[in-house]
């Protein structure tokens, strides 16, 4: 049942103490650039319960207890302070973060939903398509040259993941199946099987320099934003190669291009940007040394991360913590 702004409704337990009945919950949705109808109908199935709306700048809507959302407007806080959470449906919530946000609005990302094991499966051809040398083995063809190349030992392409959240304990140990030595990085110190762990400002030279490949997985924080620098990648061992799947605002895109024209770097896959979609004229965009996707190395799957989003709210509906809680003074 609709009510106004202020008001109570049947069946709402005392809205703002952490509760909310299930009968009396209100959910509305703001995608940008996605299309909300299929994630209505599916709250809709997963939460009979629930009041499930599409949130639409300049209308009038009812209080809501937690909102769906992908890059929403800071309108969207503005009409809605009395949010309890929102969820996201992407596995970064710096955009929500950039906003400003209700105080005691929690913030809750998704745990996986079936994009680890996409990321996985990007990060894993990247680095083996750059370890085999499939991209010279396309070009010999094309030109009519049939030839093999001296193979390369794994030992002399170690592997280094920055950021060991849920994504990227999974990339690095899929690369270690593959028997390459992978080095990862991570603020804090994590244990990760088959992973040589590094952590902090005091071990991020150390990483640098034991790796040849660099996989960014970091969220973008004020911290980790232009981390991709000359200081960073130069630290690479020559001829590295960079991954970044995470964010564009990590990288500072002249000082790779300037290093691969020196000649330290070999080239680099990319899958974010820091302008989306990369305007046309872009330096990027015919470099013979770059692998570029339109950020699409984990697609969120919709049904999985309504299963998973519905559970959480029922949990919270009933008082329970639930994972993925974003610290917000951390940005992660």
């Amino acid at each position: 049942m609709a009510y106004a702004r202020g008001q109570g409704a049947n069946g709402r337990e005392g809205h703002g103490t952490g509760r909310v009945s299930m009968r009396a919950m209100h959910i509305l949705i703001c995608l940008e650039g996605t299309p909300a109808e299929p994630w209505v109908e599916g709250f809709r199935a997963a939460l009979p319960e629930a009041t499930v709306d599409v949130w639409q700048e300049g209308q009038a809507h009812t209080v809501a207890d937690y909102g769906v959302v992908w890059r929403p407007p800071q309108a969207f806080f503005d009409d809605q302070p009395q949010l309890q959470a929102v969820f996201n449906i992407g596995a970064g919530v710096d955009a929500i973060l950039q906003r400003e946000l209700p105080a005691a609005m929690q913030v809750v990302r998704l745990d996986d939903a079936g994009m680890a094991v996409q990321m996985a499966e990007y990060v894993c051809q990247a680095v083996i398509r750059h370890f085999r040398g499939f991209d010279r083995y396309e070009s010999d063809m094309r030109a009519g040259v049939w030839q093999s190349h001296e193979p390369r030992r794994r030992a002399d392409c170690p592997v280094g993941v920055m950021g060991l959240g849920v994504l990227g304990q999974r990339v690095a140990q899929a690369l270690a199946a593959f028997e390459f030595p992978v080095n990862g990085w991570s603020r804090t110190p994590r244990a990760v099987d088959g992973v040589r762990a590094y952590s902090g400002e005091a071990g991020l030279q150390d990483f640098l320099h034991a790796s040849q490949v660099l996989v960014c997985l970091l969220p973008l924080t004020p911290e980790t934003e232009n981390i991709l620098d000359r200081r960073t990648l130069g630290a690479l061992r020559p001829g590295g190669y960079l991954i970044n799947v995470a964010r564009g605002g990590h990288l500072v895109e002249q000082d790779l291009l300037d290093l691969i024209e020196e000649g330290h770097l070999s080239g680099a896959t990319l899958d974010v940007f820091r302008e989306e979609p990369l305007p046309q004229g872009h330096a990027f965009l015919q470099h013979p040394r770059l692998v570029l996707t339109p950020h699409t190395s984990a697609i969120t799957l919709r049904e999985d991360s309504i299963v998973q989003i519905a559970g959480k709210m029922r949990a919270l509906a009933q008082g329970r913590q639930v994972a993925g809680m974003v610290d917000r003074e951390r940005a992660y």
